[in-house]
């Protein structure tokens, strides 16, 4: 167990690895890796939506479910979309979840001839299913229609409208693909089309975070929306590192930065997160909180539980409590 005054990694490991993943023939066989999973808990259950690769690097959508959030069944078939617009589509992947309204949402990204964009889904509303009505996702709209990632829906509308966080993709990684140093606001009446609604928050040249984009949907909580997001230090020369730090958010105008962590609040360290298809990585995708009171917020003593790709090999989970993350934010 790692841990710092914010976060512990509560296993000796990673939560899944690829010999978590059972044969989904014929797509799916003897699997390459497992991460950036969404994350969810419906009825006190934890969902996660698994990134899966393949060895032809394929890439597959796979549900799966916990009683405890740690110990996870994952199911014998990966995730069917329907819907989509004529577009070639080569990758649908990094799945982020939200309940809204009573129904589950999920926002991919896609990687498509005209780069990458973002799309929004939505399940049949089988929320008591085993899986919560992941296998099956219908096509709702395109996040902006621009070359976008890390798009992340928030779990209530906002002065009447829909709110998402996404990226911009208008940088190019050091020998990766691109990236983008902002993160934007964007807002819809009934969750297409999506408008622009500003720039919410830009990286910090030359430490942690001088590349940007949002991790899992905001946490809604009495100091703000607490938000976790990734960031990438590129000006070491040998390798970009992907790290996590979090942002507090206006509660009723989530484009206004209340509080912002000055070092990250998770780093590689472990052997899982330094060594894989792309070393030094965390990448937080998911996250669950324990409880929320009486009117929705997850007070401080709630823990938060961050599940995250891990050189994008694996899924590993980190634990802290809403006050301890938030009081980073202020540090």
């Amino acid at each position: 167990m790692s841990e710092n005054n914010t976060l512990i990694r509560p296993l000796n490991g990673p939560l899944l690895t690829r010999e978590s993943l059972p044969d989904l023939l014929p797509d799916i066989v003897d699997a390459s890796s497992v991460f950036n999973p969404g994350a969810v808990v419906i009825a006190g259950r934890t969902h996660l939506l698994l990134r899966v690769q393949t060895r032809g690097r394929r890439t597959f959508c796979v549900p799966a479910v916990s009683d405890d959030g740690l110990s996870f069944r994952v199911s014998g078939q990966s995730s069917q979309f329907t819907g989509l617009p004529d577009m070639c589509v080569y990758h649908n992947y990094d799945p982020r979840l939200t309940l809204l309204e009573g129904r589950l949402y999920v926002i991919t990204a896609l990687d498509t001839d005209d780069g990458g964009r973002c799309a929004l889904w939505r399940t049949n509303n089988l929320l008591d299913a085993e899986f919560a009505g992941l296998d099956q996702l219908e096509f709702v709209s395109l996040i902006n229609n621009q070359d976008t990632r890390n798009a992340v829906l928030f779990p209530e509308r906002i002065a009447g409208l829909f709110h998402l966080l996404h990226r911009p993709n208008l940088t190019v990684l050091n020998r990766g693909p691109l990236s983008g140093s902002t993160i934007q606001m964007s807002v819809s009446e009934d969750l297409k089309p999506w408008q622009d609604a500003g720039e919410v928050m830009s990286g910090n040249p030359h430490y942690w975070d001088e590349l940007i984009g949002s991790g899992p949907p905001p946490i809604k909580t009495r100091h703000g929306w607490l938000h976790l997001y990734h960031g990438v230090a590129t000006h070491f020369q040998s390798s970009n590192i992907y790290q996590v730090g979090a942002v507090l958010l206006d509660l009723n105008h989530p484009a206004n930065v209340l509080a912002r962590t000055r070092d990250n609040i998770l780093e590689p360290r472990e052997s899982w997160e330094k060594m894989g298809q792309v070393p030094n990585v965390v990448f937080p995708s998911g996250a669950t909180v324990s409880h929320e009171d009486d009117e929705g917020f997850a007070p401080d003593g709630a823990m938060v539980r961050i599940y995250y790709g891990a050189a994008d090999t694996v899924v590993a989970v980190a634990e802290g409590t809403v006050g301890a993350i938030v009081k980073a934010c202020h540090q």
